[in-house]
């Protein structure tokens, strides 16, 4: 009787989990089509700002902030188009706050980790920017090994992406990068691809790529109108440098929010038809058990009722 019992224990534990992850299911299903669409409305406008930023920048002979009104180290936009050799880079790590989302914010941390290394094996330091508390949970005691450190951990960012939470961040990495504490920034993210992928990419910010072979490639034998600046050149990249940059990240995070909710619709509809298939298996050991144990107490009653004859 004993056995029966730990059986329907069991079965009613499974159960209960079950409801757990079929509602988490259902939870990340409704919630995965919104971010989905979030980031294929936000493709196309990333992708315009992008190829307006390369054509301005090819637009513009010398940078300089002699006319500009520097307030904070993102207003420096000729600083943050500075090409210097890398000794430190700054890497900005997109995980979750929450877990039961698969491999998730494990392959992440694992491609982090990787970057880490072959930075360390240049002789580059790299200092991190974390979004989510789950990275900031993994990486904080495997970093220990390696020429790294965290400079900024991010919560609230990851639960629900702004443009001034994003900004935020911008504005951290720059003051890094103007300060000649960072030479390079890049994003840790992952990029949606459909309900059941994504992939963990590597996003470079700065320094900029050549712009001017970019755009050439992207516009060959392409007639483009001049550009005209009003009030100047410096002014508009003073205010276009941060925008891109910020939206940017902001594409990251929605990016990243996409594949952490499918991913967790994966798991979580895993898990609850792995519980089902338990169950199964456990009810069909309980009716054989107490098949068993039946057929045993008529045994012993026939037994009985023999010796009581004889």
């Amino acid at each position: 009787m004993s056995n029966l019992k730990n059986i329907k224990n069991r079965i009613k534990s499974i159960e209960s989990t079950k409801k757990i992850t079929r509602a988490m299911k259902m939870v990340a299903a409704a919630k995965v089509k919104k971010a989905e669409n979030t980031v294929k409305i936000s493709r196309p406008f990333t992708a315009e700002l992008n190829a307006m930023f390369k054509k301005l920048l090819n637009s513009v002979g010398t940078y300089s902030a002699s006319t500009l009104k520097i307030k904070s180290a993102i207003d420096n936009y000729p600083e943050l188009l500075q090409l210097r050799p890398i000794k430190a880079v700054g890497m900005l790590v997109i995980t979750s706050n929450k877990g039961l989302a698969g491999a998730y914010n494990a392959n992440v941390a694992r491609k982090t980790l990787k970057k880490i290394e072959e930075y360390n094996e240049q002789g580059i330091h790299v200092t991190l920017f974390i979004i989510g508390q789950k990275g900031i949970s993994a990486l904080k005691r495997k970093i220990e090994k390696f020429d790294c450190d965290i400079a900024k951990t991010y919560i609230n960012v990851a639960n629900k992406p702004t443009g001034s939470a994003c900004l935020m961040v911008v504005e951290d990495m720059a003051e890094y990068f103007v300060n000649k504490k960072i030479d390079k920034i890049e994003i840790i993210t992952t990029r949606f691809k459909n309900m059941m992928s994504y992939f963990v990419e590597d996003w470079e910010i700065l320094p900029l790529k050549n712009q001017e072979e970019e755009y050439e490639r992207l516009h060959d034998n392409i007639a483009e109108p001049l550009m005209e600046f009003e009030p100047d050149m410096h002014h508009i990249l003073q205010k276009v440098v941060p925008m891109y940059i910020t939206n940017i990240i902001y594409q990251a995070i929605l990016e990243a929010q996409a594949s952490e909710l499918a991913s967790r619709m994966t798991a979580m509809s895993a898990a609850t038809s792995n519980a089902e298939k338990m169950i199964n298996l456990l009810s069909i050991e309980y009716n054989k058990t107490r098949q068993t144990a039946i057929t045993q107490e008529i045994i012993e009653v026939v037994s009985g009722a023999n010796s009581q004859i004889n």
